[in-house]
């Protein structure tokens, strides 16, 4: 048994894990990174999602992100885009803002 013979499993299973590494998820959203809060944010900024909820319907751009965490209080936010991965831990400090496909704020929460 010659040395390629050998170690053919082991290099085709290393392609196999290149490729897979290599492709896009099919079902990952490609959604634009999510603005966090101004590094001059107070500290302990705690979320108020009732101040923001008249946002939704309008389009999650940068300016109407910041303007909700203003209006909400909270230290960062985030938008959230269908199918899009999520940590599940709460965060008091953190506005989620729930969009579309196309961006529009469907529904404003804390966590």
């Amino acid at each position: 048994m010659s040395l390629i013979e050998f170690f053919r499993p082991v290099l085709v299973a290393l392609a196999a894990a290149a490729l897979v590494a290599c492709s896009s998820a099919p079902w990952a959203p490609s959604p634009q990174p999510a603005p966090l809060g101004r590094a001059d944010a107070p500290a302990g900024g705690v979320c108020a999602a009732a101040a923001a909820q008249a946002l939704r319907g309008k389009s999650a751009d940068a300016q109407t992100v910041e303007r909700a965490r203003v209006a909400s209080g909270a230290r960062k936010a985030r938008v959230l885009y269908p199918g899009q991965v999520t940590t599940k831990e709460f965060d008091a400090e953190r506005l989620n803002l729930d969009v579309d496909a196309k961006g529009v704020i469907l529904a404003v929460r804390c966590g």
